[in-house]
């Protein structure tokens, strides 16, 4: 279980690999996946997901990206991975084996289904608006920034712009995009698998679309900014998942308890090594986020050059 958890963090890296691209150029799959595993466990130490930031200031510092591009990158990663939890949550829904009907949050699992379609949809349909028609919104940022901000800082609001116009530039690719897709496809089916083999290991009996109705879930659950490494919330959509299945509380939070550990450690520690590696602490993580906005034109710790160890 933890082993194949542990694996969908390489196959992270490798999707977003398609995602990003520095003048056209692939980036090497070391320094990506230092500021994968950066991210990562950064996302499980610091609260309200700022392994998001730290992920693409990472990628700025070791692989030479603008950190507006890398985190337009992520931005467009969980876009996708919404879409592949609602059609993995409709298929598990489609499969049935709990009651029709059930509310959860007050809501049923087919309206929760619907309403997530409808958000992940728009804002993808929103973002191939942009980077197919890029002008008006540079247009408009460059407006808006020249109305309410000083000159320096202006130029500077455009410029991010530009980088969050380039973060999504494998929209424009039909194949890039269908990459993305079915990496997207791969990330979730080895968390499935982790998951399946979770419910082997604990003693847990349920049908084979509980991973998928599991995932869609807590996915969802995690989803707005929360404690560090989600704790509590990973609990508590574990249990309300796996209720709808029968099974009994304290089975429910015995397993969502010892997979959330035990999966835990591994891409902690792999991130700590790799924030090690590359010379940084935890502080330039937070300090550099911030100040990427007006660093956007500053050279990169170690460049591209020595960041493929």
């Amino acid at each position: 279980m933890v082993v194949v958890a542990t694996a969908r963090f390489p196959l992270i890296t490798v999707r977003w690999r398609y995602l990003l691209r520095i003048e056209g150029e692939s980036i090497p799959f070391i320094p990506l996946w230092h500021a994968t595993a950066i991210g990562f466990m950064a996302n499980n130490l610091l609260p309200a997901r700022a392994g998001e930031f730290a992920r693409a200031y990472a990628a700025r510092q070791l692989a030479g990206v603008k950190f507006s591009t890398a985190f337009a990158s992520i931005a467009v990663e969980r876009i996708m991975d919404g879409i592949t939890l609602v059609a993995i949550l409709s298929i598990g829904i489609w499969a049935g084996g709990f009651a029709p009907g059930t509310v959860v949050g007050g809501m049923t699992l087919g309206e929760i289904a619907r309403g997530a379609g409808l958000l992940f949809g728009l804002a993808l349909l929103v973002a191939l608006l942009v980077v197919h028609w890029p002008g008006p919104t540079r247009r408009m940022a460059s407006v808006v920034a020249a109305r309410v901000l000083p000159d320096r800082w202006a130029e500077r609001v455009v410029g991010f712009v530009d980088g969050l116009l380039g973060g999504l530039d494998a929209l424009k690719s039909p194949k890039r995009l269908t990459a993305v897709i079915l990496w997207s496809l791969a990330v979730w089916g080895v968390t499935a698998a982790s998951f399946w083999l979770g419910f082997h290991a604990f003693g847990i009996d349920v049908p084979w679309s509980a991973v998928f109705v599991l995932q869609g879930i807590i996915g969802f659950g995690v989803a707005v900014p929360s404690s560090p490494g989600f704790v509590g919330t990973f609990e508590f959509a574990t249990r309300i998942g796996l209720a709808l299945y029968a099974v009994e509380a304290t089975d429910a939070v015995s397993y969502a308890l010892g997979y959330h550990i035990t999966t835990f450690l591994p891409i902690t520690l792999l991130g700590i090594w790799s924030l090690s590696r590359a010379s940084m602490h935890m502080g330039d993580l937070t300090r550099g986020a911030e100040g990427a906005v007006g660093a956007e034109g500053a050279e990169p710790l170690g460049g591209r050059s020595g960041s493929d160890g």
